[in-house]
């Protein structure tokens, strides 16, 4: 089985299925598109117009990154989620939440103004005030198992540290669990594998030029 991931390059949506992919050591190849002006082929075979894609053959393809995920997970060794039915319900439970900090993490950094950036950054750190609260001990979400869960969150952490918004949106002193799986999760092999060598330059040119006041802000 050949898989092809349809990808854009600063998506953190695609970047949970590379990092599955990468984890699960699942042969694949990985196809960029520009999600401004797509190909005529995706629209064909994405209905949300939204990245990932994974195209499984020339008759299937699968989309939204949760349930690429358990695919991969299901058709590799099948361990990145727990086996217990309420377990694995809880987890599933926290990747979507994972979807919504995630998408409020982009509203903020795509902020216009100050009032704008200060009022989006209260609405994640209460996102991360939930997620403080429901982590264990770590290493991982599952305490000592790496799973969807952590793959969920990986892109999110990455993204703030980058732009140096960890102290600011979680601090240590506010948020100890958070910021410990963090730095856990920031040390995997496959995370840092999962972008394009140039994806810290794309990513801060992109919000130099479509989020022109938080790349002041953050003196990008």
């Amino acid at each position: 089985m050949q898989l092809e991931l349809v990808s854009f390059k600063i998506c953190p949506f695609v970047q949970r299925a590379v990092i599955t992919l990468l984890y699960n050591d699942i042969p694949h190849t990985v196809t960029y598109i520009d999600l401004a002006s797509p190909p005529d082929w995706f629209r064909t075979i994405s209905p949300h117009g939204k990245v990932p894609v994974l195209k499984v053959d020339e008759q299937h393809v699968i989309f939204d990154s949760a349930i690429i995920d358990e695919f991969l997970n299901e058709i590799s060794s099948g361990k990145l989620l727990p086996d217990d039915p309420l377990a694995r319900a809880i987890d599933r439970s926290w990747i979507d939440f994972s979807t919504r900090l995630i998408l409020d993490f982009s509203a903020l950094i795509h902020a216009t103004d100050a009032e704008q950036y200060h009022q989006r950054g209260k609405i994640v750190k209460s996102d991360f005030e939930l997620l403080e609260q429901q982590l264990k001990q770590g290493p991982f979400f599952n305490t000592e198992n790496f799973s969807l869960v952590d793959i969920a969150y990986a892109p999110l952490f990455m993204r703030s540290t980058l732009l140096s918004m960890d102290d600011e949106l979680y601090p240590a002193n506010q948020y100890p669990k958070t910021t410990a799986w963090a730095k856990t999760l920031l040390t995997i092999p496959q995370l840092t594998s999962s972008v394009v060598s140039d994806f810290e330059a794309i990513f801060k040119a992109h919000l130099q030029q479509q989020a022109p006041f938080v790349a002041k802000h953050l003196k990008l």
